[in-house]
């Protein structure tokens, strides 16, 4: 799915409303990861409550329209450990394969932290969990949570700083400014180690752009209280492995752990929620708020947003689904899927696909057998014409002269006409070359309010 009409929010924040206990629904929850892999938006472990990590696993159905008051949850094979904090990626080698990295894992359903493996993959066509063998494993992630990964159309999975556990275990508290780097087609394991100019960071969130460059945004220093300025915006080049600085400009957005966010077709980042939490790591707010960077312009904006969303409030598990039209920005109650009328424009790329050689080889038949046609039915005018011509020069242009016989010598002469060209002229024939020229409309760019489905 390339881009989506709305944007849905599992919120892990908010909300004094729950569903009634009818129907097959994940409980509340906060700090799980997700990912969307087809018309299936996943959603892995979380904390269910203070002392109780999940490792289930539930998706939405998005193939089909509902609405919030009955979203269409499932539920899939259940992780190996229980997992919060940790984050997840789709590969783009299948689009199938889901890879869960770093996070706080314990043993499924105890309360006993786990060591066993920090990247986990799940096949999502056969529900299977299985623990990748990875080659030149830097062992100091091992316990690494609190970070994002994002991976670019090669297979190659970035994640960028982090902090250890360190909060109920042995493990002393580290953060972290490294680059980790998985390569899934080989699984090979590298480590960019940075300068000290490259802030450490944790609880940010991390949006590839086409062109290569990873966006951090927000987050917060080794210590609870040292929150980055919104405005200063990490950029790291995937292609040079660099790193760079823009200071955003426009509205002023205010610096926040734990949001989300989400890239726009037109190069917006949507930023949505976070936390502030005092010294012993309580969140004190949960922020409710909609925030837009343009990347072009490098300028935050905070849009005018109606309808009912998620709320700030003291009660932070959730399992409310809060649903955002980014055409209008507005909550809207209810997920739609949109329909397609018109045939769908061929994209353009270097290969070529069963279908167009299909395509191809039907068009080059038809002109062919259009071009047989055309030469047939020239041969039959000129040889009709040419026997009009011999029959008309015996008749006319040889006479016999006097004293001769039928049977006699012939003096031939030739007639011709006044201005001296020849009696008929052949007019170029034009046969049809046969097939049908098919004209797909003009593609006017889809924008974010399509399910895989550009406008016409």
């Amino acid at each position: 799915m390339k881009s989506l009409y709305y944007i849905l929010f599992f919120d892990i924040f908010s909300s004094v409303y729950f569903f009634v206990i009818c129907q097959n629904i994940p409980n509340p929850r906060r700090e799980q990861t997700s990912t969307l892999v087809g018309t299936r938006l996943y959603f892995f472990g979380g904390n269910t409550s203070p002392t109780s990590t999940s490792n289930e696993v539930w998706y939405l159905e998005l193939s089909s329209s509902f609405s919030i008051s009955e979203p269409p949850w499932h539920s899939d094979a259940a992780m190996p450990v229980g997992n919060t904090f940790g984050t997840s990626c789709l590969s783009p080698i299948d689009n199938f394969t889901v890879f869960l990295i770093g996070g706080r894992t314990w043993i499924a359903n105890t309360n006993t932290y786990s060591y066993a493996s920090s990247v986990y993959k799940f096949d999502s066509k056969i529900s299977q969990w299985t623990t990748p063998t990875i080659n030149n494993f830097n062992s100091s992630f091992e316990t690494r949570n609190e970070m994002q990964a994002v991976i670019d159309n090669y297979g190659k999975i970035f994640v960028f700083g982090g902090i250890n556990h360190g909060n109920d275990d042995n493990i002393t508290t580290t953060a972290y400014n490294d680059m980790s780097i998985l390569d899934i087609t080989t699984m090979i394991w590298s480590t960019q180690p940075q300068s000290q100019s490259v802030l450490v960071n944790v609880d940010y969130t991390a949006t590839l752009l086409p062109n290569g460059l990873i966006v951090y945004i927000g987050g917060r220093g080794g210590s609870l209280g040292n929150l980055y300025n919104m405005s200063h915006v990490q950029i790291f080049d995937t292609k040079s492995y660099t790193w760079s600085i823009k200071i955003a400009s426009g509205s002023n957005i205010a610096s926040r752990t734990l949001h989300s966010a989400v890239l726009t077709q037109d190069g917006n980042i949507i930023i949505y929620g976070g936390s502030l939490q005092n010294s012993t790591g309580k969140i004190v707010y949960a922020f409710s708020d909609i925030a837009v960077l343009n990347t072009n312009s490098w300028s935050w904006s905070v849009p005018s947003v109606s309808g009912t969303g998620a709320i700030s409030a003291t009660n932070l598990y959730t399992n409310n689904i809060y649903i955002l039209d980014i055409q209008n920005y507005t909550w809207v109650t209810t997920f739609n899927v949109p329909t397609t009328t018109n045939p769908p424009k061929p994209t353009q790329n270097n290969g070529t696909s069963s279908t167009d050689q299909a395509n191809n080889n039907s068009s080059n038949l038809y002109i062919g057998i259009g071009i047989g046609a055309g030469v047939v039915i020239l041969a039959v005018v000129l040889f009709i014409i040419g026997f009009c011509i011999y029959k008309n020069r015996h008749k006319e242009e040889f006479i016999m002269t006097p004293g001769t016989s039928k049977n006699g010598h012939l003096r031939e002469t030739h007639m011709s006409t006044l201005d001296g060209s020849p009696a008929l002229s052949l007019l170029p024939a034009h046969p049809p070359l046969g097939g049908s020229v098919c004209g797909f409309g003009g593609l006017m760019g889809g924008s974010i309010a399509r399910v895989d489905q550009p406008e016409y």
